[in-house]
C-alpha cells in the first residue's frame, strides 16, 4: 500500500495516510487557500483521498479527532522544518540524465562517506554537487551521503530525523538530492543512502499521534521500539518498506545503508530485514537492474548477510567494524571502551582473512562470547574502513585518525584499507589527511531535549575519557568546526597525501589481484613481537606480495617471498610521499632478510610466479 501525497497531474491529487485507531481524519490544506476536505478510510485503517485544485507547492495538514493538527507521517517534504505543514511534490517532474545508468557491483565500489552540513562551506547539495568532479578525480566511484531525511533545525547529523520520506529542507529538499543523484550517475559514480529504521528522532516526530507505530515489549536508546513484530505490524513493515523503494525510485538511489540494524528489534518468523530484502530484490528484477542494501551491525551475525533460502536475512553487504578496530588500537594503542577487545597483529590477520575477529570468541568488553563466523563468505559482502563518521563522532573530541597518529601511520592505515580484500570506505577528508573534528551536533529548539542529549553524550564518554570536557552538541561552533577544509589539498603534506591516495586507488583498479575481492585467492600471516603483516593476493597471473610494518620503529626481519622474481611497486616511507626515505629491496625472492622503515609498507609485483 502506497503511502503519503501523489501528484496525479493537471492538478489532481492523492493522498493516503494510515491511521487505524482514529475515528476522524480529514485533509487540510494550509497553502495556496485554506480548505478542510473529509478523507475516507478502508478497512485496513487507510485513510484516502483525491483532491482537486492542488498543485506542486500546496502545503498540507491531517486533522486528528478534529482536536490537533499533524504533517504527513510520509512527508516528502518540510519546508518548514518538522513542526510545519507537509509539502506536494512532484516527482515526475524533474529531467533525469541518468538512464543509460545501469549501478556498479559492490565488489567494485571505493566508497566516500560524507556528511552534506559539513562536507562543504556552503553545506547543501548544490554544494556537494560541485565537487564531483574532484572527488572522481580521486578514484572515489561511489558516494555515501549520511542521513538526509528531516530533522529538527539546520545541523545534525541526520540520525535524529521524524519524517523518513522528507528530504531535509536546509539541505535544498527533494530536487537537491535528485541533482547530487543525477550528476553522480552522469560521473559514473553511484550513491549509497544512509537511511535509520530503527527508530525516529524524538523533535517533531508525531507519529505517535497516527497509530501503533510503536510496540513497548522492547526497551531501546531512543524509548519504545518501532513496531515489526507486534499488533498491527504488518502496516508499520509496509511504512517502511515503502520508504526503502521511495528512494531507490524517485531518487535513483543505488543502494541503502541500513542504520544499526541491531537495534532493529523483531522475533517474527519471517524478521524485517529479511521482508525489506525480498521486495528490494523484487523492485530491481522490475527495473532491469540491482539495487543494494548494506547493513550497519554490531552483532557480527553472519546471518544478516546469508541468503534468504538458508534462512538468512539476504542483505547485500554489511560494515565490518573488527576491521576498523583491529587497524586503529595497532596504530594508536588505543585499550578503552570496546578497543579493548583488540590490539593484536592476529586480531588484524583473522579480519584480512575472514572479516568479524570475534566469531563466538569471548569479549572482554562484553564479559560474553560475541559474534559468528564469517570465513565463508565472499569479501564483496564486507566494507571496511580506518575511519568513519562513528568512530570519529563518538570520540568525545571527535578525533580523525589524523590527529591521533602520524603522517606514516595513516599511510599505513589507507594501504591496508585499500588493499584488503574487501569495499574500501573512506570518510569525506581522509583522502588528503583532514585533521578538523567531526563532532557530534544537533540544533533543537526544546529545551529539555537540549539538556537530554548534553547529558546522554556526556554518560556516553565516561568509559573513554571521562576526565575532560566534551564539546556542546548544541553549539553552533561545535558544527562549523566539523566542517572540512577543501583548501587543505592543494598544498604541503596535505596535497602528498592526496596523492598518495590516488596512486593507491590507481594500483587496486589498474591490477587484478589488488581489484578482485576475493579471500580464497590470499594468504595472510603476522610476526606478532615485531608486528609485521604479509599479505598475499592473485588472480588468474597477476601476483601482488605486500609487507606491512605496524612497529614505531625501523626494523630488520626475515620474509618468505614466494617463488619468482618481486619487483617493488610502492613504499610508502619513499621520499615522494614524505617518508624518510625507503630501505626496502627494490627486487626480492624467496626468503630473505628485510629492513623496513617504522610505520611503513611495500607491495611488490610478481613476475614469473607459480
Amino acid at each position: 500500500m502506497r503511502i503519503g501525497s501523489f501528484y496525479l497531474g493537471n492538478g489532481e491529487c492523492e493522498f493516503v495516510v494510515w491511521a487505524p485507531l482514529v475515528e476522524n481524519l480529514a485533509l487540510k490544506i494550509v497553502s495556496p487557500v485554506e480548505r478542510l476536505l473529509p478523507m475516507e478510510k478502508d478497512g485496513a485503517g487507510y485513510w484516502k483521498a483525491v483532491a482537486g485544485d492542488i498543485f506542486p507547492g500546496t502545503r498540507y495538514l491531517y486533522r486528528i479527532e478534529d482536536e490537533r493538527e499533524r504533517p504527513d507521517p510520509a512527508s516528502n517534504f518540510q519546508p518548514l522544518g518538522v513542526h510545519g505543514p507537509s509539502q506536494v511534490v512532484d516527482h515526475g517532474s524533474f529531467i533525469w540524465e541518468d538512464l543509460e545508468w545501469r549501478g556498479t557491483e559492490p565488489g567494485g565500489m571505493i566508497i566516500y562517506e560524507l556528511h552534506v552540513g559539513t562536507f562543504t562551506p556552503d553545506g547543501n547539495f548544490d554544494a556537494l554537487t560541485r565537487r564531483i568532479g574532484e572527488l572522481k578525480e580521486s578514484g572515489i566511484n561511489s558516494i555515501e551521503i549520511m542521513p538526509v531525511a528531516q530533522f529538527p533545525g539546520e545541523r545534525n547529523w541526520g540520525y535524529d530525523g521524524a519524517y523518513p520520506f522528507a528530504v531535509q529542507n536546509s539541505y535544498g529538499g527533494p530536487d537537491g538530492l535528485k541533482r547530487v543523484v543525477n550528476e553522480c550517475h552522469k560521473e559514473g559514480l553511484a550513491v549509497i543512502l544512509d537511511v535509520v529504521y530503527n527508530h525516529l528522532g524524538p523533535e517533531g516526530n508525531y507519529i505517535w499521534d497516527f497509530g501503533p507505530y510503536f510496540t513497548d515489549k522492547y526497551k531501546t536508546p531512543w524509548g519504545w521500539a518501532i513496531n515489526f513484530d507486534d499488533a498491527y505490524s504488518d502496516d508499520v513493515r509496509n511504512y517502511f518498506i515503502e520508504n526503502a523503494l521511495y528512494w531507490l525510485d524517485n531518487f535513483h538511489i543505488d543502494a541503502l545503508r541500513l542504520d544499526a540494524i541491531h537495534a532493529i528489534y523483531d522475533f517474527s518468523a519471517k524478521p524485517f530485514l529479511m521482508d525489506l530484502s525480498e521486495n528490494v530484490d523484487s523492485f530491481s528484477s522490475s527495473k532491469g537492474r540491482k539495487f543494494y542494501l548494506i547493513a550497519e551491525s554490531d552483532l557480527n551475525d553472519a546471518r544478516v548477510i546469508l541468503k534468504r533460502e538458508s534462512g538468512g536475512y539476504g542483505i547485500d553487504t554489511q560494515w565490518c567494524d573488527d576491521f576498523h578496530h583491529s587497524v586503529h588500537t595497532v596504530l594508536t594503542d588505543e585499550r578503552t571502551g570496546y578497543y579493548m577487545d583488540f590490539g593484536r597483529i592476529e586480531d588484524m590477520v583473522k579480519s584480512l582473512k575472514e572479516g568479524f575477529v570475534y566469531s563466538w570468541d569471548y569479549s572482554a568488553y562484553r564479559k560474553r562470547r560475541h559474534g559468528s563466523s564469517s570465513r565463508d563468505f565472499p569479501a564483496d559482502q564486507f566494507i571496511v574502513s580506518s575511519q568513519n563518521h562513528d568512530q570519529a563522532g563518538n570520540r568525545m573530541l571527535g578525533e580523525r585518525l589524523s590527529a591521533l597518529v602520524t603522517f606514516e601511520a595513516l599511510k599505513v592505515a589507507a594501504g591496508v584499507v585499500l588493499f584488503s580484500p574487501y569495499i574500501p570506505l573512506l570518510f569525506m577528508g581522509e583522502e588528503y589527511g583532514e585533521d578538523s573534528p567531526f563532532l557530534y551536533f544537533v540544533s533543537h529548539s526544546d529545551a529539555d531535549l537540549i539538556e537530554s542529549v548534553r547529558k546522554g553524550r556526556r554518560n556516553d564518554f565516561n568509559s573513554f575519557t571521562p576526565e575532560k570536557e566534551f564539546p556542546d552538541p548544541q553549539d553552533v561552533e561545535t558544527f562549523q568546526k566539523s566542517k572540512i577544509d577543501w583548501e587543505k589539498r592543494e598544498e604541503g603534506h596535505y596535497k602528498v597525501m592526496l596523492d598518495f591516495y590516488r596512486r593507491l586507488i590507481k594500483l587496486r583498479k589498474e591490477i587484478p589481484a589488488l581489484s578482485y575481492p576475493d579471500k580464497t585467492k590470499m594468504d595472510v600471516t603476522g610476526m606478532e613481537e615485531e608486528k609485521i603483516v604479509f599479505i598475499r593476493r592473485w588472480k588468474d597471473d597477476s601476483h601482488v606480495f605486500m609487507v606491512f610494518n605496524f612497529n614505531r620503529d625501523e626494523i630488520s626481519f626475515k620474509a618468505s617471498f614466494p617463488e619468482g622474481v618481486w619487483r617493488k611497486l610502492l613504499d610508502s616511507s619513499e621520499g615522494i610521499w614524505n617518508g624518510p626515505g625507503m630501505i626496502s629491496p627494490d627486487r626480492a625472492s624467496g626468503e630473505e632478510f628485510i629492513t623496513m622503515k617504522g610505520l611503513s609498507f611495500a607491495v611488490y609485483r610478481g613476475e614469473g610466479v607459480l
